[in-house]
């Protein structure tokens, strides 16, 4: 039966590297499960592979999609089944690399049956985070919903204020309809399914995130972020006020709102170079528990790891 290697981990801890590194062994393709690597003109602050890393490398889902277009993991799991149904065709074996957990669970799992929200309640929930700020939908959700609040990104407001309309509509908290059980694609899907969880030190992980934020911002991130920004329209006069929780789905992402905020004046660059070392870091933590949860993922450290018997064992 074909194979799909799903290799996942939290930002910055080298996921890339060991994708590539199966792909090359076994000359197969790689699915890139980034949300935000799917935009064009995102690269630096995406981490999307180079033309150098990929090597020849058959690389899908990276730069396909324009910025002003929005795209969900409903979605990409749907345009991942198409395509994972064509390439089986030509290969035995296709790695899926990413960090961003609702996709990978999106294809590998299913979809949650979430219930629509009334307008009503979305509208009322909008107001009141206008008028009492992210604050207040912070306290929402760990009220609500504290299995949801260990998990979410605490400072993303779509996220929080969906929490909070699902709970507020239907009476319980919205963890329990995305732990629903789900169809188990392990079950149904004309193909195997192999996790592997690329790990490091945390204080090692840390370093590495603070040191990757430092790198993008040499590569050009302040040029990118300013490019991405005017294609979206989005004014970077500080007299024209923004809305931050609005922002179009591609640049509503670590390393891009803080960017915004530099390029309106609102924060000097090195305060922005340190939110985005923070807010990742915060990110990898949610990432790491939230990948803690599945019991079939095979875990090895990055860089301790005998390559061949991971290889092995993941061929095996």
């Amino acid at each position: 039966m074909p194979q799909l290697i799903v290799i996942i981990g939290a930002t910055g801890v080298g996921k890339t590297d060991r994708a590539i590194e199966i792909a090359k062994q076994h000359a197969c393709p790689i699915i890139s499960a980034d949300s935000r690597q799917i935009y064009r003109d995102l690269p630096i602050g995406t981490a999307a592979p180079t033309a150098e890393e990929q090597n020849g490398i058959p690389h899908y889902m990276v730069g396909c999609k324009d910025l002003h277009e929005v795209y969900s993991a409903g979605q990409f799991a749907r345009d991942c089944q198409t395509l994972l149904t064509e390439l089986f065709t030509e290969y035995d074996t296709v790695v899926m690399v990413g960090g961003s957990m609702m996709y990978v669970d999106a294809l590998c799992k299913g979809i949650d049956d979430i219930p629509q929200v009334p307008a009503h309640i979305r509208e009322t929930v909008r107001q009141y985070y206008q008028e009492r700020g992210i604050e207040w939908l912070q306290k929402e959700v760990q009220e609500l919903d504290p299995a949801y609040w260990e998990i979410v990104d605490r400072y993303n407001p779509q996220r929080l204020m969906h929490c909070v309309e699902v709970s507020m509509a239907c009476g319980q908290p919205y963890s329990t309809f995305r732990k629903r059980e789900q169809q188990n694609q392990h079950a149904t899907a004309p193909y195997d399914i192999e996790y592997i969880l690329i790990e490091r030190p945390r204080e090692e992980l840390y370093q590495r995130i603070n040191q990757r934020v430092l790198q993008m911002v040499e590569q050009g991130l302040v040029e990118e972020a300013k490019r991405a920004f005017e294609i979206l329209q989005i004014p970077l006069d500080p007299a024209i006020d923004v809305d931050y929780s609005t922002l179009p789905n591609s640049v509503n992402t670590v390393g891009y709102k803080e960017m915004l905020r530099y390029l309106r004046g609102e924060w000097t660059l090195q305060k922005a170079i340190e939110m985005i070392q923070q807010n990742s870091r915060h990110y990898a933590k949610r990432q790491i528990t939230w990948f803690k949860r599945n019991k079939n993922i095979n875990w090895f450290y990055a860089d301790l790891v005998d390559r061949e018997s991971m290889l092995a064992e993941i061929f095996s």
